[in-house]
């Protein structure tokens, strides 16, 4: 099954962050796809076969 997420979505991932919030919206993709922490606004850069494994959701979807 293909995990399906688009730019400005928030995601869940398999591990929380250290600021132990557990959702990140996406800010930019493409062969990398950015991701920022809606708790303490970190940005994360990961190559998109790294996210689509640890991506555990989508919580929130603009489309």
């Amino acid at each position: 099954m293909e995990k399906v997420f688009h730019l400005n979505d928030v995601v869940e991932m398999k591990k929380p962050h250290p600021c132990g919030t557990n959702a990140w919206k996406i800010i930019r993709m493409g062969a990398d796809i950015r991701i920022k922490c809606e708790g303490c606004q970190h940005s994360v850069m990961i190559p998109r076969r790294e996210f689509e494994k640890k991506m555990k959701k989508v919580i929130s979807s603009t489309v």
